[in-house]
């Protein structure tokens, strides 16, 4: 079943807008994405990148979920279009080797989207080192090794190439329980910065979606209903973002529409001051 929005008019706050149509964007360019299946944002970005013309290369952990993904998307944009492998980020082997799928299928890639992230709540005082360790490495390590593993490839290519990060406005922001994921998402904006300035020299542009609250169906039903009406008090449009409307910020960033932009954290929130 289609996971793409039903398109048409807004009709005020706390409504989403319509969905905006693909614009040939990414036109024959080759994308890797992490945690790409299901319907969060990693699988919006694929379904988008996939309107504005690019191939997709899919990794993701869970591969039941990756596999009806795939075929999905194949089904709908054509089998050239999309591959896939089972990759855990906090394992190098795994990541190689969707690199190597991009090479093999694509003779290539032109962007990287790091979107694999997880996270959990817990007090620091309760949080144990594996609950501490778990959520940095998938989060900040993760996105190292891809980061890793993309420059090297863009460098062996001759250069150029993009490369976006899933960032969160809590790397900005104090909440309660969040101390490991605030700290594995600011961890993540230093990183996109800092890989900036390093690739500049040879055309690579490295940026980072900084989403504040961002839902789909199965994270709703996962999501008490006191925290979800507490978390969407503090947006000022009096919902959460559809993970489309962050994928249209992440394709924005891997086109050549943000060509000057190197280094940066784009806030994709409505929430107050």
């Amino acid at each position: 079943m289609s996971t793409a929005p039903a398109t048409g008019p807004a009709t005020g706050p706390g409504t989403a807008p319509a969905y905006v149509k693909g614009h040939a964007l990414l036109d024959g360019r080759t994308a890797v994405i992490t945690a790409a299946a299901g319907a969060g944002i990693g699988g919006a970005t694929a379904r988008r990148f996939l309107e504005e013309g690019a191939r997709v290369v899919l990794g993701d952990a869970h591969a039941r979920r990756l596999k009806a993904s795939h075929e999905e998307l194949a089904g709908e944009f054509g089998a050239d279009k999309v591959a896939s492998l089972p990759c855990d980020v906090t394992d190098e082997d795994q990541v190689l080797a969707l690199f190597a799928l991009a090479e093999e299928t694509h003779g290539g890639l032109d962007v990287v989207v790091n979107n694999a992230g997880l996270g959990g709540t817990a007090d620091i005082v309760d949080m144990t080192d594996d609950q501490w360790s778990k959520v940095l490495d998938v989060t900040l390590n993760g996105t190292f090794r891809c980061t890793r593993a993309a420059l090297r490839s863009f460098r062996s290519a001759g250069g150029g190439g993009v490369i976006v990060n899933n960032a969160s406005v809590i790397g900005w922001r104090a909440q309660a329980g969040q101390a490991h994921y605030a700290a594995a998402k600011a961890g993540v904006m230093a990183l996109t910065r800092c890989a900036a300035v390093e690739a500049a020299e040879y055309g690579v542009r490295i940026n980072a979606v900084s989403p504040s609250l961002a839902m789909h169906p199965h994270l709703v039903k996962v999501t008490t209903p006191e925290l979800l009406a507490e978390l969407t008090a503090k947006e000022a449009f009096g919902r959460y973002a559809e993970p489309w409307e962050v994928a249209n910020v992440i394709v924005f960033l891997a086109s050549g529409y943000s060509s000057y932009m190197t280094g940066e954290t784009v806030s994709v929130s409505s929430q107050h001051a």
